[in-house]
């Protein structure tokens, strides 16, 4: 009787693939038996040469929903008995190499559950099936078995574990399978710690958010604290007591039609969020009003849809939207422990709403924005962590590299047998909770996954607490360091995100962000490059500006203004010339003679050719947020914010920049700029025209300089990368004036443009040059 093995590798554990190898086995009238292992699944079918061969053919168009197949391999199997049925077996254990799936939100099917009074999972807030629920969040081990998760605390009833071991049920073997007899429970308690007692805390919940109320949720990754969207009140007294005073609140509604009410959503964006990651999209804010602090000084709002049972039932009967913003004081993580949220939340939240299913790893929810016609994901969390990304021809070899990621917006990376593995959000290292928990979730990664690494990747910046740890692992597992520059990660994540192969020849790119240190021992960040994954050139950047106070000037906005413009000018001109002006007015109240020392003297005043601290200036220069920014981008956000409704309406200001050269080094002076701008403010010309020309002013330069480039390396691929890329006018604008003149233009779309993809980045670069010889030779 003929016989193949079949090994099956890609995301196919915890999302239904055996059961569906099950059901194609019966169809094709073939005995043998399937299981997960470390490698995914594998098979061993038995029958006529025939079924076999349709049952292969069929196995990739029958993927389920939630499965993603890399590879297919066939192999005679010779020597083992025929047996005379079709049987899934137990999973073995070993060396996890298989991906895991990423948290999914609710399917059609499982909604038609808990809406059906008849059902028995009627209402019920943990319902899931194979095509949907909670993967990363409650794992523990692999292979992804129920004894490895987090359900593993609930023995199931009878009536699920008949349909756990019915093929025909689409519960066959889902891990997390329950119901409201054998499964988690759901209760509500004051911030006293009193249970108050309901049959439905749901229905309270939700009446309690009419009333006025904040409440403290437990949901998948963690918990969320939610009130009213259009009650003012408590939206603010969310905002004191969260100490969160500008960033924008995230939004939940029950459906698309309830965004719409309040924000613009077109076809692609209601696609993603209807998608199984479930993201909080950023829209455009246009029609009916929320409560005004939901997103201060800003023109978009960010909606997602509910994505558990729980968040399902919770708005499904409520008149407007709720907050759902992240369980935790500002800059911590996220809550995860029923404890811990008493504990850290009870101040903040007039009730908790908890269960009893531990969250094992935390998950942040995931935030996406379409520009430039595509998805960008500037946050990477639930719905997408931890999928692994295949990397490019060349790389098939690749193994064994932990990459630390950045001080800020963290995420680390493993690659292992040709396979970028990048984990959720972890957020800004310079929060001592946040050290503690990128280093469990960076130890929960390497268990998961045995992985040990060989290669270990840093950022070049000596003071990143990410490159420290990287560092002190390498010293005590003895794996080799690697360090990388900033840019360059942001570059090669672009490359490898695209498909880059590593033999292919380097690209073009521009890469502007906040900082990275660069080879001159200067802070980088408005870079032009000639690079590959093995190296780089820096062929131009902006003009270097001091940072008067070092850090304080990632701060406050005014630092770098005054620095740009005692840079060109004479502060005596200045105020002979715009003494009236608001900034010159503000920069005089400050301790200049101070400040021009310290710039003078090299005194914590570092030079910086940052892209992001050049926004601050001139949103500063406007007076957008010039004394200081609540969180990171806020001035920059502003000024585009001023921008957007005038740009189509504008052009560049002549004359803006001068591109001078040093030992083939281009460098861009913006002096026109800021004479233009001051002399826009002197006629008193609408700022929202000034934020628009200096968008243009700088989009165009960078074409222009990004054009000349190309005809002297006759290089035609360029990249776009990096934080500040974020800025929807200036991305669109730069991508659609270099795709008008023929260059193709790459920029990260499945991965963070800010430092939350630069893991990746660093892990293909260290890769690169473990499986390169030859060094590429830059002029």
């Amino acid at each position: 009787m003929p016989s193949k093995a079949i090994r099956v590798r890609g995301l196919v554990q915890g999302v239904g693939f055996r059961p569906m190898i099950w059901r194609l086995a019966q169809q094709h009238q073939l005995s043998g038996e399937v299981w997960n292992d470390g490698l995914g699944v594998m098979i061993h079918a038995f029958g006529s040469a025939e079924n076999l061969a349709a049952f292969i053919r069929q196995i990739p168009l029958q993927t389920p929903p939630l499965a993603r197949l890399d590879s297919l391999e066939v192999q005679p199997l010779n020597g083992l008995p025929y047996p005379e049925t079709f049987r899934i077996i137990a999973s073995q254990d070993g060396e996890a190499q298989t991906p895991i799936a990423a948290d999914a939100t609710t399917c059609s099917d499982c909604l038609a559950d808990i809406a059906d009074p008849h059902n028995r999972r009627y209402r019920y807030p943990f319902t899931h099936c194979t095509h949907c629920g909670p993967r990363l969040s409650i794992i523990k081990a692999m292979p992804y078995d129920r004894r490895h998760t987090s359900m593993a605390d609930f023995v199931m009833c009878q009536h699920c574990q008949h349909e756990y071991q019915d093929p025909n049920d689409r519960r066959f073997h889902a891990q997390g399978n329950c119901c409201s007899d054998c499964g988690p429970t759901l209760w509500l308690k004051d911030k006293q710690g009193r249970r108050v007692e309901s049959n439905d805390p749901l229905n309270l919940a939700a009446e309690l958010l009419r009333q006025g109320h904040i409440l403290a949720i437990k949901g998948v990754g963690g918990f969320h604290l939610a009130c009213n969207a259009t009650d003012a009140i408590a939206v603010s007294r969310l905002r004191d007591a969260k100490r969160r005073y500008a960033k924008p609140f995230a939004l939940m509604a029950r459906d698309v039609a309830m965004i719409s009410r309040y924000a613009q959503v077109d076809a692609e964006e209601a696609c993603l969020l209807h998608s199984p990651a479930a993201p909080i999209v950023l829209l455009i804010a246009r029609g009916e009003k929320l409560a005004p602090s939901i997103a201060p000084d800003d023109d978009k709002l960010g909606f997602m849809l509910p994505y558990t049972p729980l968040h399902t039932l919770l708005v499904q009967d409520l008149a407007a939207p709720i907050v759902l913003t992240s369980g935790n004081v500002s800059d911590e993580p996220t809550c995860t422990d029923n404890a811990e949220a008493r504990d850290k939340l009870a101040a903040i939240a007039d009730y908790l709403l908890l269960h009893d299913r531990v969250i094992v790893n935390r998950l942040d929810d995931s935030v996406l924005r379409v520009m430039a016609g595509t998805a960008r994901t500037l946050r990477r969390a639930r719905g997408y962590s931890p999928e692994a990304l295949p990397l490019p021809p060349g790389f098939e070899q690749a193994n064994n590299v932990l990459a630390m990621g950045a001080e800020l917006k963290n995420s680390f990376c493993l690659l292992s047998n040709g396979t970028a593995i990048v984990s959720q959000h972890i957020g800004d290292l310079e929060n001592a909770a946040v050290q503690q928990d990128y280093r469990h979730t960076l130890e929960a990664y390497k268990n998961l996954y045995s992985f040990r690494p060989k290669t270990i990747a840093v950022d070049r910046h000596p003071g990143y607490l990410s490159t420290q740890y990287g560092y002190a692992l390498g010293n005590t597992g003895g794996a080799d360091i690697i360090t990388v520059q900033h840019h360059h990660a942001h570059l090669a994540a672009c490359l490898a995100e695209h498909g880059v192969a590593l033999s292919a020849p380097p690209v073009l790119a521009a890469l502007f962000d906040g900082l990275g240190l660069g080879d001159d021992g200067q802070l980088w960040g408005g870079e032009f490059l000639l690079a590959d994954y093995r190296g780089y050139t820096r062929l131009g950047h902006l003009q270097a500006i001091a940072l008067p106070g070092g850090v304080q000037a990632m701060r406050e906005p005014w630092r770098n203004a005054y620095a740009q413009l005692q840079h060109y000018f004479a502060w005596p001109f200045l105020q002979q010339e715009y003494g009236n002006l608001e900034i010159i007015r503000l920069l005089t109240s400050k301790p200049l003679a101070t400040l021009a020392t310290m710039v003078a003297k090299n005194i914590n005043s570092p030079l910086s050719s940052s892209c992001g601290r050049w926004f601050d200036a001139f949103a500063a220069l406007l007076g957008l947020h010039s004394e200081k920014i609540n969180y990171e981008g806020q001035a920059a956000i502003a000024l585009e914010v001023l921008a957007t409704p005038l740009f189509g309406d504008e052009q560049a200001y002549p004359q803006a920049w001068t591109i001078s050269h040093n030992n083939d080094m281009a460098v861009l002076s913006c002096q026109g700029l800021c004479q233009a701008v001051l002399a826009d403010l002197k006629r008193g010309t609408d700022k929202a025209r000034i934020a628009a020309r200096i968008h243009h002013s700088l989009a165009d330069v960078t074409v222009s300089m990004l054009c000349g480039l190309s005809i002297q390396t006759g290089v035609d691929h360029i990249a776009l990368s990096g934080g500040v890329f974020q800025n929807r006018l200036l991305l669109e604008s730069v991508t659609g004036q270099l795709q008008g003149y023929g260059k193709t233009v790459l920029s990260p779309q499945h991965y963070p443009l800010n430092d939350g993809g630069l893991a990746l980045g660093q892990a293909v670069i260290a890769a690169a040059q473990g499986l390169c010889t030859a060094q590429r030779e830059y002029r």
